[in-house]
């Protein structure tokens, strides 16, 4: 609570600077961390931490140790922004982009991966964890399988993310080439996030995603997306069968979820924190 309260004066002026803008607050509300540490108790945690928001929904007894696996302070979630924000000395942007392999960009710097199925809301996504930096340009269509190849973002010298196209309907021919060999052969890859729609739960396509990433060996954790449009009951639910699944029959899997909203920035925060940590450019203070 002390420390709830000291983070909420050191930005409230920052804050109200920017609620005097209508524009900024109606495309982008919640998408700063300092406009959130203003939000009421209850409020913050459900959007911050949106396991522990849906606690209230589950019946006693249920185990949720694996809902505070990554549990980072607010100190540290607001320190991690700073990564996500762009300056003069430190660039986010668009790289390039890639249909093969061989005309992927030779990077040395860590890389995270988003896959997940077409429609899964991939794109929206990357660009709400990108909404800080609204010059990079991250293409969202209604239009499933929009993605049809590799597309690069650098952050700063410090990390890429990469985003991948979409598995299942209308992927592109050579997706399986495209994304095995990106799987196999970058060395840097430090995660993949594999995005799960959290209104149908784990799909065909997803597990043959789960079996290949089980076969290569790589380390991911798991997005749920949409969150904002299921009803709690169907989230818990989904939530639940999800997480035992992953603590018992998959291997290489980060064991908490992170549940998102692209719309109303719930679990965007935490999840940008988690990509910081996970690319070796953000120790937490409370580790």
């Amino acid at each position: 609570m002390h420390q709830l309260q000291r983070m909420r004066r050191l930005v409230g002026a920052n804050c109200l600077l920017r609620r005097c803008s209508a524009t900024w607050r109606s495309s982008t509300k919640n998408a700063s961390f300092s406009e959130v540490l203003q939000l009421e108790d209850k409020k913050l945690t459900g959007l911050v931490f949106p396991l522990q928001g849906l606690e209230k929904y589950l019946t006693p007894g249920v185990n949720t140790a694996s809902f505070r696996t990554f549990n980072p302070s607010l100190d540290d979630i607001h320190r991690a922004e700073a990564l996500f924000k762009p300056s003069s000395k430190h660039v986010i942007d668009y790289f390039s982009s890639a249909v093969r392999m061989d005309h992927a960009p030779q990077l040395s710097q860590p890389e995270v991966c988003f896959v997940g199925r077409s429609n899964v809301g991939k794109s929206s996504l990357i660009k709400a964890l990108f909404s800080l930096a609204p010059e990079v340009e991250v293409r969202v269509s209604k239009t499933p399988g929009h993605t049809k190849k590799m597309n690069f973002f650098k952050v700063g010298k410090y990390f890429t993310l990469v985003d991948m196209p979409g598995y299942g309907y209308r992927a592109p021919q050579d997706f399986a080439d495209m994304v095995e060999a990106y799987l196999q052969e970058r060395r840097n890859l430090k995660r993949t996030f594999l995005l799960v729609d959290s209104l149908v739960g784990f799909q065909k396509a997803d597990h043959i995603a789960i079996e290949m990433l089980k076969e290569f060996g790589i380390p991911y954790a798991l997005v749920l997306t949409k969150i904002d449009k299921v009803p709690k009951g169907l989230l818990v639910k989904n939530v639940l069968e999800i997480q035992d699944f992953a603590e018992k029959r998959m291997h290489g899997c980060f064991p908490q979820l992170f549940p998102v909203s692209s719309i109303e920035y719930s679990g965007i925060h935490l999840l940008r924190c988690f990509v910081a940590h996970v690319t070796g450019n953000f120790p937490l203070m409370n580790s």
